[in-house]
């Protein structure tokens, strides 16, 4: 198997300086900004830059896949996120669950911005929203879902929209869709790993193997019952994280000649389960300051 302890999440995706510098050159065309967070992770899933990059405007957030999250942990996220100041939602994009709540919210967030219009003549003017977020986060599938039609290209990988591109959702409002960012450099190794694990880092830049041991070892601490009732485990907690792969592995029958375990095969099929939310309802990070 590969050297879990000392592979990083290492990624040089050169569209990045590119996207960041779209995003400066848009925001004077827009009223406000709604940033798609994964429900599952949702400080690792924020690029600590985009607070810098849109000074005062406006911020809405949109705790996307919420499904697939912990219900109690994603409510204590938007305790956390209004507290901040910020106008948080939980939502699921694929199912539309959660998204009438949005246009209500644009313009409760931009009621002044209604007035100023309306005392200038401009009652009319259309409510202008810039959509950002990392990549793999949903921006399309929001963007759709709000549209009403499959106007924006969607896929289950990062890095498919390429170039902004405007929609009108109804409600009087318009949505910029932009390229997902992510930012220079992981100073946290946790949140690389986590990014990985939700593949908003591309697969490539790090080896499936060590990539499903450490999730392994996180879902063993936080989420053991999870594992159990998956794979028809017993003591989970109490395995080495190895034993636990290799009985994972002999459970599924995903063994080569000779019958040693197939590590490639396992971890490809743990990576699969849990993006895809077989493994239940799942939240990685905690809210800064709280033990996880």
């Amino acid at each position: 198997m590969a050297d879990f302890q000392k592979q990083t999440v290492q990624w040089f995706p050169g569209h990045m300086a590119r996207t960041r510098r779209q995003i400066r050159e848009s925001l004077p065309l827009v009223d406000a900004v709604t940033e798609l967070l994964d429900a599952r992770c949702p400080i690792s899933s924020r690029n600590p830059e985009l607070n810098d990059i849109i000074g005062n405007k406006p911020h809405l957030v949109l705790l996307n896949k919420c499904d697939m999250a912990d219900a109690s942990k994603t409510s204590a996220f938007l305790r956390y996120f209004n507290a901040q100041g910020e106008h948080a939602l939980a939502v699921d994009c694929r199912s539309g669950k959660g998204l009438r709540a949005y246009p209500e919210l644009v313009r409760e967030v931009l009621k002044d911005r209604i007035a100023a219009n309306r005392e200038r003549g401009m009652a009319g003017r259309a409510l202008r929203i810039m959509v950002v977020g990392i990549p793999n986060t949903g921006k399309s599938s929001f963007i759709n879902r709000m549209a009403g039609r499959s106007r924006a290209k969607v896929a289950d990988k990062p890095g498919v929209t390429r170039q902004n591109q405007w929609f009108a959702i109804g409600n009087g409002i318009e949505l910029l869709d932009t390229p997902g960012v992510l930012w220079p450099k992981f100073e946290d190794e946790n949140v690389g790993n986590t990014l990985a694990f939700i593949g908003s880092v591309k697969d490539e830049v790090l080896d499936s193997e060590t990539l499903a041991f450490r999730l392994l070892e996180f879902l063993k601490r936080a989420y053991p019952g999870a594992l159990e009732q998956r794979y028809k485990l017993e003591r989970t907690q109490a395995m080495e994280t190895l034993e636990l792969f290799d009985q994972i592995g002999q459970k599924r029958g995903m063994l080569l000649r000779g019958g040693e375990i197939d590590y490639e095969r396992v971890s490809n099929m743990l990576l699969d389960e849990f993006r895809s939310g077989l493994l239940g309802r799942i939240t990685v990070d905690s809210i800064p300051g709280e033990r996880g």
